[in-house]
């Protein structure tokens, strides 16, 4: 069994933001080597999700909308989470979303069903942040 690991990093300029990361995880998968077995992509920040979907700009502009109208940002008073900060939303927003995605490996390619990506959620952007890549197997 192999092991391999790698940390992507993000600096997203803006608040909010969806960035397909399917191309940073198989370029991952090329170096590990690996042909059979699991990949973990992961965000290492409370406030940015990682998740699998499609990548359609429709989509990812309806879950801008309807992720706002569930935990809008503002009021920031509105949180008692926000006493000395302002991500409060963000926070509720990654619960909704997930930490995490785990994708299945064969003959050297992300197993995916029709039309899915892996993508970055940033809910608290205008600085550095990272995503973990674990992948295991032989």
């Amino acid at each position: 069994m192999k092991s391999y690991r790698k940390e992507l990093w993000f600096d997203v300029p803006t608040r909010r933001a969806f960035i397909n990361i399917t191309p940073d995880v198989n370029q991952c998968l090329r170096q590990s080597g690996i042909t059979e077995g699991l990949v973990l992509v992961n965000a290492m920040h409370i406030t940015a999700s990682v998740f699998i979907n499609d990548d359609e700009s429709g989509l990812h502009h309806d879950y801008d909308k309807w992720l706002e109208r569930l935990a809008p940002h503002a009021p920031t008073n509105q949180y008692r989470h926000n006493v000395g900060e302002d991500n409060a939303d963000a926070h509720m927003k990654r619960q909704i979303m997930g930490r995490e995605v785990v994708v299945a490996v064969t003959e050297g390619q992300l197993d995916f069903g029709t039309w899915e990506q892996i993508f970055y959620g940033e809910f608290d952007g205008r600085r550095r942040k990272r995503v973990l890549v674990k992948i295991i197997g032989v």
